[in-house]
């Protein structure tokens, strides 16, 4: 029998209280997203009048964290869930030289999303893309009100700022404008996904939140997120919403998106199949009311990050003291031996891929072949610098069950420019690699940096 109502836990949410996280928490500047969507539908038409006025084929989406995941899932659904207006949206939120490289940028509309609009990663990507087109009126932003960000697109006049509330979090912002202008631009029907969301009953996002922070304190904390696997990459939203939102002080919910039935002693399971584009927007709402709640359960603020500003600080400190003084990178042919050394009993393995995308079916490879050979083993696959935003926060700060596997690039594509620093885009990405792995040290993580060309070595 649970300790918690769902009934009087939901008239609280919806009340906004801030009681129901420990004190000292900032859900009072986080819990927008809430009612945002009654007034994403209202502004339903406007959206798909502005979408429509806009002559390109392909959008890049520039952000990092929550401002791109939302809308990787979007493009990812985009012909699966309706008839496809035929546009095609790339979503850039990665450091990666070779990715940059080939990024469609010159024959794009681009958005560039960043709550705080002071973000390394989109600030570098944008300075970028406007060295390869620099014509405005094929720019369009999405900030938070008064930023830099905000200021720089009026100077220079870009297609459209989209000013977002200021009290949704980026991890909870899918449905705000950062996710649904990315949407409106796919033709997507804005009206259907606020409607639905709008018509989730709270209750049974708030039983499971409950049932899944109990879970975990009950040690059985991987909560492991079954999805098809053409439905893969909305794991990672899940991943990252839930692990940046829980995994701190030493608890949390550790995500574990797959496509098979994994089951142990260790595990929570959820089963999650979207057959609608109403289906999407419901359980977008209903997965943030759940981790909302899970952070009550756990007594943890699921609205801050107290971790993943180390990392950052640490890129920075790497940078200031160019040229990078590497570290000692093992080969891909150590790894089992890491692995049989430093295991325990209710570990995770994380594979951090500081890689160029297109390597996914290879991570995924990897990573079934690590749990099947580790007895089960829950295992996570992610790009980096991308989890810094999200994932990192529950490396570092939740409880030390983590055993990081990093991959680099042997041979990094060196002279990707980013006017106005004195580093390219080859240099960043190590210099983020470095500055995680420093952190997770610092925090008496167990991690392998492995240097190779491909994956496949590991396989």
């Amino acid at each position: 029998m649970s300790n918690f109502d769902p009934k009087n836990i939901k008239t609280r949410l919806l009340a906004k209280d801030a009681t129901l996280w420990p004190e000292g928490n900032v859900s009072q500047n986080r819990l927008g997203w809430l009612d945002v969507i009654r007034e994403m539908h209202n502004e339903a038409k406007s959206l798909k009048s502005w979408a429509d006025s806009i002559d390109q084929e392909t959008i890049v989406l520039i952000g990092m964290g929550g401002s791109s995941l939302g809308p990787l899932v979007l493009s990812t659904f985009a012909d699966t869930l309706k008839k496809s207006n035929g546009r095609r949206m790339v979503v850039l939120d990665t450091t990666s030289p070779y990715t940059v490289a080939n990024a469609p940028i010159e024959e794009a509309f681009v958005l560039v999303s960043s709550k705080s609009g002071t973000t390394l990663e989109p600030n570098d990507l944008f300075a970028h893309g406007k060295s390869r087109m620099s014509d405005f009126s094929r720019y369009a932003f999405i900030t938070d009100p008064n930023t830099e960000l905000s200021l720089l697109g009026k100077d220079l006049k870009v297609n459209k700022v989209f000013s977002n509330r200021s009290d949704i979090g980026g991890r909870y912002s899918v449905l705000s404008y950062f996710g649904l202008v990315p949407a409106a631009l796919m033709g997507y029907d804005i009206e259907e996904i606020c409607e639905a969301a709008a018509e989730l009953d709270p209750e049974e996002a708030i039983v499971l939140g409950i049932d899944a922070g109990e879970a975990a304190l009950a040690g059985r904390n991987k909560l492991t997120i079954q999805v098809p696997d053409q439905q893969r990459v909305f794991g990672l939203w899940i991943e990252q919403l839930i692990a940046e939102s829980t995994g701190k002080h030493g608890t949390g919910c550790v995500p574990v998106p797959t496509s098979d039935s994994e089951q142990g002693h260790d595990r929570f399971n959820i089963d999650i199949t979207l057959k609608s584009v109403g289906d999407l927007g419901a359980q977008f709402y209903k997965l943030e009311m759940a981790t909302a709640i899970m952070g009550h359960v756990l007594n943890i603020d699921p609205f801050d990050e107290p971790n993943v500003a180390e990392s950052k600080a640490n890129t920075n400190k790497v940078l200031a003291n160019l040229p990078i003084q590497e570290i000692d990178n093992k080969t891909p042919d150590t790894l089992d031996a890491f692995l049989k050394e430093n295991l325990r009993d209710n570990d995770y393995i994380s594979i951090q891929a500081y890689l160029p995308y297109g390597s996914e079916n290879q991570l995924e490879q990897l990573r079934v072949k690590l749990r099947d050979a580790n007895n089960g083993m829950a295992v996570t696959a992610g790009y980096g610098p991308r989890f810094l935003h999200s994932t990192g926060q529950l490396h570092k700060g939740g409880i030390n069950q983590i055993v990081a596997i990093q991959l680099v690039d042997r041979t990094p594509y060196a002279g990707v420019e980013i006017p106005g620093k004195n580093y390219d885009f080859a240099t960043l990405i190590t210099a983020q690699s470095i500055g995680d792995y420093q952190s997770l040290q610092t925090h008496g993580r167990r991690v392998l940096r492995i240097e190779t060309d491909s994956v496949s070595e590991l396989l």
